[in-house]
């Protein structure tokens, strides 16, 4: 196919004429890194098409096949200059490079390669000469078999501008004590922790039962020809036994405390008084305090009681007659009294109420002549005469006479 030239409009109005040579199949894509020449794969269009047709879009980029560098359709252009590489030596002057491509249709002006000149450091390094060895030291352990060791100087003459001496500062020899060594004891391994020494802890308190584990310097034994040393540190440890339950507190009585005054306000009585189960209240189980909450107990007032009057018995009734005149077996009403005495007033106290002397109507039947009788009503049964088994008990009546001319 013969040369083109396609005439594009640029955005600020002017016209651009590009040239194309021969036209062939490319891989098409949107766009292309402009800075390092290469086609995104995620800008990739498709291929069977020329590469005058994927330039009609200036932006666009193509590759010839899959392995070719990729071209972009706008005016060739150079991209941007790659790192300085390394300097070509390590000391005094060298050189050094960078590179850039150019990118697009055409050719670039200027070049592709830029030198510079550039120094690590103004001298190279020599290196030196050893000194002469030192006597061995001591040997490094002092029974069995051990290390030796000599030095040398790297100072025969000294290296300049860092460089070194060739081979080993140090040189290191086997040496033989001729002696056994001793072999020093090692603790085992701790045993299992013992039972704890309580099986509760008091509440508030900082102490608490602890346990115990041991272990034995046998880890090796030290031995005793030559002697070894001993195991260093305890052979016993002891720890506290924090997370046992709190011990149960058993309560306890409280002060008494009156909740009462005196039940009287003479002579003795009765006060009442409380107490509380909190000295110390029961907790965690523990038992509730014996006895009761409440008790009763003597209080003196220290002043004496008024003592009131108390009637005594009423004495017998006086006979019965009237004044002046014989009424015995005469249908005649009399008068009989009788009194009694009002008995052991004392500090204040009231006298009995009530009079202390009364009187009746009454018939003087003596000497009588009685014509008719009646029982009287039944009197309550006695007690059993024995506690137990069979017994008996009694009751009584009288035969009562009946005055029927008196009323």
């Amino acid at each position: 196919m013969a040369p083109i030239f396609l005439l594009l409009q640029a955005v600020v109005g002017a016209f651009l004429f590009l040239y194309f040579p021969e036209s062939e199949a490319v891989l098409c894509y949107e766009n292309s890194d402009q800075g390092v020449g290469t086609c995104p794969d995620d800008a990739y269009l498709g291929d069977g098409v020329t590469d005058i047709e994927c330039c009609w879009n200036i932006k666009y980029s193509y590759k010839t096949d899959a392995t070719s560098p990729c071209q972009a359709c706008r005016p060739a252009k150079w991209s941007a200059w790659s790192e300085w590489s390394p300097c070509t030596v390590s000391c005094k002057e060298g050189i050094e490079i960078r590179r850039r491509s150019c990118i697009g249709q055409g050719d670039c002006d200027g070049d592709a390669i830029e030198v510079q000149a550039c120094s690590l450091q103004s001298c190279c390094p020599e290196n030196g000469g050893w000194s002469g060895w030192s006597s061995w030291s001591q040997c490094s352990v002092t029974c069995e078999r051990g290390t030796m060791e000599r030095t040398r100087e790297c100072n025969n003459p000294p290296p300049e501008c860092g460089g070194t001496c060739p081979g080993t500062k140090k040189e290191v020899a086997p040496c033989d004590t001729q002696q056994i060594c001793p072999t020093h004891g090692s603790w085992g391994s701790w045993g299992s922790w013992g039972a704890c020494s309580g099986a509760c802890i008091t509440e508030g308190s900082a102490i608490f039962p602890n346990q115990v584990r041991q272990r034995s310097c046998n880890n090796p034994t030290p031995s005793t020809n030559p002697p070894g040393n001993p195991c260093t540190g305890d052979k016993q440890e002891i720890q506290d036994c924090k997370t046992l339950p709190f011990c149960p507190v058993h309560g306890g009585w409280g002060e008494w405390k009156k909740v009462s005054e005196c039940s009287v306000t003479c002579g003795l009585g009765r006060v009442g008084e409380e107490r509380v189960c909190n000295n110390p209240a029961p907790k965690h189980g523990g038992r509730g305090c014996p006895g009761s909450p409440i008790r009763h107990i003597l209080c003196n007032t220290k002043t004496e009681c008024p003592i009131d009057g108390e009637w005594s018995e009423w004495q017998d009734w006086s006979d019965c007659q009237l004044l002046g005149e014989d009424i015995r077996c005469k249908k005649r009403a009399g008068i009989q009294s009788r009194k009694r005495e009002c008995l052991g007033t004392n500090y204040g106290g009231k006298w009995c109420e009530t009079p202390y002397r009364e009187g009746r109507n009454c018939y003087n039947v003596e000497k009588c002549i009685i014509r008719t009788t009646r029982w009287s009503e039944w009197s309550p049964w006695s007690l059993c005469s024995a506690s137990c088994g069979v017994s008996e008990r009694t009751r009584q009546r009288v035969c009562e006479p009946i005055y029927q001319d008196y009323p």
